[in-house]
């Protein structure tokens, strides 16, 4: 009678929204300070103070009937313009104010370069570990999932990415900063990506494509991030506004399609007609226009890093193996006894409140999201220590 996927979907919500709604039901009962929930990515770090004044004088200045009215479907023109001239002036990138599409976050901007791509049978490769919705995308527009996976530390194994590429892959998902290792993909390996892709392509005698996804571009600690299209020509960044400004719950970002892809027009058409099809039409006017007003801005960088030091710290000397993010607010952490289920758990009693890697696509972490209060982070320790000892004797 109904979409038996849709229930699925709708019955078995990601395990990251089912431990998020386990901390509120917590809460209610023995109080929000009581609780530990590292679960999700909500930043808790304002918006910069620049966002409040142009909310302020977009209201005071704009009649509301322009304000909050449609705009094209691709997004109001001198928005596009600004983010292509901002992507070209600060990373020297191949961007067209005409090949930018407005979105409602990134989860909009990856549905679309997906639909926009996926023809039967294509497959679309993940690295993981890989945002546990990256799947269920793909699979919505029709495509298959295949899965490399990252190497020491996390970052890119040209051997896997190799051995995944096929034929049939249409593009490859990449996403640096990563969620949920805090991994930075250097320059030299999207150099040797970019090789890979381009052999590849030559192979199959059409473009594997290379999907950026990057929320977390300006999270970044002690490194840069290289702009992922000036190493290689096929490539569609997606990119939220949700981590950079912390607003998750304004659902801004957009698509670029870089000027050198094959095909470029074509692609964007496809891009267009990807967001009508899902009704991600005229991504919302008054943030549009915000955003605009705020590109290369970032929330306080130094609130996460100070959040991360304090963590890892307390995380080793407890006993527990983690890599050192680069980027992001989120830590990977090496379950012990090799269980993340079990061991997240058995965390629940401490009312540690941990995401399980497995939705991740790999066995044996935890993500811990440090994008908390830092009086939250230094409370829990005591109880990581608790729960240390129950697995290392000493």
């Amino acid at each position: 009678m109904y979409n038996a996927q849709m229930i699925k979907l709708g019955s078995e919500r990601s395990v990251i929204r089912e431990i998020f709604e386990y901390g509120n039901a917590r809460a209610a009962q023995i109080g929000r300070e009581n609780v530990f929930d590292f679960s999700i990515g909500n930043p808790n770090v304002p918006a910069p103070e620049s966002v409040t004044q142009e909310l302020k004088r977009l209201i005071d200045e704009m009649p509301p009937e322009k304000l909050h009215g449609y705009t094209s479907a691709a997004g109001l023109a001198e928005v596009r313009s600004a983010v292509a001239d901002y992507l070209v002036r600060t990373f020297g990138a191949p961007m067209r104010s005409d090949l930018i599409y407005m979105t409602c976050g990134a989860a909009a901007s990856l549905i679309i370069s997906f639909s926009a791509l996926a023809e039967e049978g294509d497959e679309f490769v993940v690295v993981a570990p890989y945002f546990p919705e990256y799947a269920v995308f793909i699979r919505a527009a029709g495509g298959i999932v295949r899965t490399a996976y990252a190497g020491e530390d996390f970052h890119l194994d040209m051997a896997s990415l190799d051995a995944a590429i096929g034929p049939r892959t249409k593009a490859v998902v990449i996403n640096s900063p990563n969620n949920p290792s805090g991994a930075v993909y250097s320059a030299e390996e999207l150099s040797a990506l970019a090789d890979l892709l381009r052999r590849k392509s030559a192979e199959r005698g059409a473009p594997v494509f290379l999907i950026s996804d990057e929320p977390y571009r300006e999270l970044v600690y002690d490194c840069d991030v290289p702009y992922v299209a000036n190493f290689y020509d096929d490539t569609i960044i997606c990119y939220s506004f949700s981590k950079s400004l912390s607003l998750p719950g304004e659902r801004i970002g957009y698509v670029a399609v870089s000027a050198r892809c094959k095909d470029a027009e074509q692609l964007f058409a496809a891009v267009c007609g990807a967001g009508r099809f899902h009704g991600f039409v005229c991504a919302p006017a008054l943030f549009q226009r915000v955003i605009a007003a705020n590109l290369g801005k970032s929330s306080d960088v130094a609130v996460y890093r100070g959040n991360r030091d304090i963590l890892y710290a307390g995380l080793t000397r407890a006993g527990f193996s983690c890599v050192m993010p680069e980027g992001a607010f989120y830590l990977f952490m090496r379950a012990p006894g090799g269980d993340a289920a079990a061991f997240c758990e058995r965390a629940k009693r401490y009312e540690l409140l941990l995401v399980p890697s497995d939705s991740f696509g790999v066995e044996g972490y935890v993500r811990i999201s440090y994008c908390v209060s830092r009086e939250t982070i230094e409370r829990s320790l005591p109880a990581f220590a608790a729960l240390a000892k129950e697995y290392f004797r000493r």
